[in-house]
């Protein structure tokens, strides 16, 4: 883990985050490198860099079969994925608080799974990404300089996966 400096800290943060102004529409959980920190929607929320930790995450593939397939992805050597992340959170928790990861193409060796990825950043990234000094123009930068398919592994897993009430480490177990 990362140590925490300065205004660094640790916060629960739901998942999902929409300006104040876009009632219109479910909050985005996600957002594309390409546009990010251009556009009007997460322009609020540019400057406020995060990580988020996550073990893997599942994408469902289409192998012409009646039910797409899930596959677990995570980091070969077995370490947290440090995703790139920005939202709003603040000391009290409100309702307007949350958070979305950063994605962009899957870059090569990915594709065969999905199109799309976390960019996910190496420690020494990830602390670059936090530094309040980053020049926002280094940060968008950053994107494109995340940890590469390489990186990562992914397998199949059980279709059980697909239902939320089921839970429990065997959901990330590879299957035939």
């Amino acid at each position: 883990m990362l140590p925490l400096e300065d205004d660094a800290r640790v916060a629960p943060v739901r998942w999902g985050w929409r300006p104040h102004w876009a009632t219109d529409r479910a909050a985005p959980i996600n957002a594309r490198a390409e546009k990010v920190a251009h556009g009007p929607f997460f322009r609020a929320i540019w400057p406020h860099r995060m990580l988020c930790p996550v073990s893997g995450w599942f994408e469902w593939v289409d192998e012409g079969e009646k039910r797409k397939q899930p596959y677990f992805i995570r980091r070969r050597d077995g370490a947290p994925t440090l995703c790139a992340s920005i939202g709003q959170v603040h000391d009290e928790p409100q309702d307007s608080d949350g958070f979305v990861i950063i994605t962009a193409d899957s870059l090569g060796g990915m594709v065969d799974v999905h199109d799309r990825r976390p960019v996910a950043f190496s420690p020494a990234l990830a602390r670059e990404w936090l530094d309040p000094a980053t020049p926002r123009e280094r940060a968008e930068e950053m994107l494109a300089a995340g940890e590469g398919p390489e990186v990562f592994e992914w397998y199949r897993v059980d279709r059980a996966v697909g239902n939320v009430r089921n839970q429990g480490e065997h959901l990330v177990e590879r299957v035939p």
